[in-house]
């Protein structure tokens, strides 16, 4: 790997998410356009979404020109030097046209497609977590603390989220079915804003599928630096599947991947 000072890249992470929530922010609960991107289906975007990734995109073309962007409102930049970043403007944009303050922006940094590097920002609340290094951290009003994983190991004792149960279909739908008839409680409803929650140790486990990259590649770093465990379905990093399964230990991980064997 090309070696680069990662302290050196989160500090510029932190400007990219400095730039998107500024973008954002005017926006939120001011009842912004929405277009819907789906014909069969309601999949929003709104000027926010495309102003808050345009405006990290200019930050990285002025001043990492070889990296590439991937981003889910514009096309792909290719990498000249097998770096990349890799950005949700507003990961649960449903959230935020709703007015709840669960949506976040998603930042990555990526060496051929393995995450190094990752940045989960809620401007609202001023919330800023960032993980790499096999390190995670939570930044706020102007303070830092290190996040770790609850521990949590059997599924009886576990705090379960996803997003919404309804995007589960076929056998997908079952297997959550009955890992959810398991735990302690479930929660829905937070979209990337979940798996911030499981580094800092209150979620135990988190469980969904239909995922693309951008939704993907900023909680890795993240999850694994406080400590827990990400993979998909099958327990490996095949994150091209969209199934994607964070857990607060490895023994509630295995005991999860048991529930969700298809």
């Amino acid at each position: 790997m090309q070696r680069r000072d990662l302290q050196t890249e989160l500090a510029f992470a932190h400007r990219l998410a400095d730039a998107a929530g500024a973008v954002i922010l005017p926006y939120f609960r001011h009842a912004p356009d929405v277009e819907n991107k789906a014909s069969a289906e309601f999949d929003p975007v709104t000027a926010a979404d495309r102003a808050a990734e345009q405006a990290m995109r200019d930050l990285i073309l002025a001043e990492r020109p070889q990296d590439g962007v991937l981003g889910e409102e514009f096309p792909l930049h290719e990498s000249r030097n097998g770096w990349s970043w890799t950005l949700d403007p507003i990961d649960g944009t449903r959230g935020f046209i709703a007015g709840t303050p669960t949506w976040c922006v998603l930042i990555a940094l990526t060496y051929e497609s393995r995450p190094v590097l990752g940045v989960i920002d809620q401007p609202h609340t001023g919330e800023r977590f960032s993980g790499h290094d096999a390190r995670a951290h939570l930044e706020l009003h102007g303070s830092q603390r290190d996040l770790a994983v609850s521990g949590t190991r059997s599924i009886s004792d576990a705090i379960l989220a996803t997003t919404d149960p309804y995007l589960f279909e076929g056998r997908e739908a079952e297997a959550f079915s009955a890992l959810r008839r398991g735990v302690r409680l479930t929660r829905f409803g937070m979209d990337a804003y979940a798996y911030a929650l499981l580094a800092a140790g209150g979620i135990d486990l988190v469980v969904e599928s239909g995922l693309g990259p951008h939704d993907i590649h900023a909680l890795v770093p993240v999850v694994r630096g406080a400590g827990g465990i990400i993979t998909d379905w099958q327990g490996g990093d095949d994150f091209a599947t969209g199934r994607l399964v964070a857990a607060a230990s490895r023994e509630l991980h295995a005991a999860a991947l048991g529930k969700l064997a298809l």
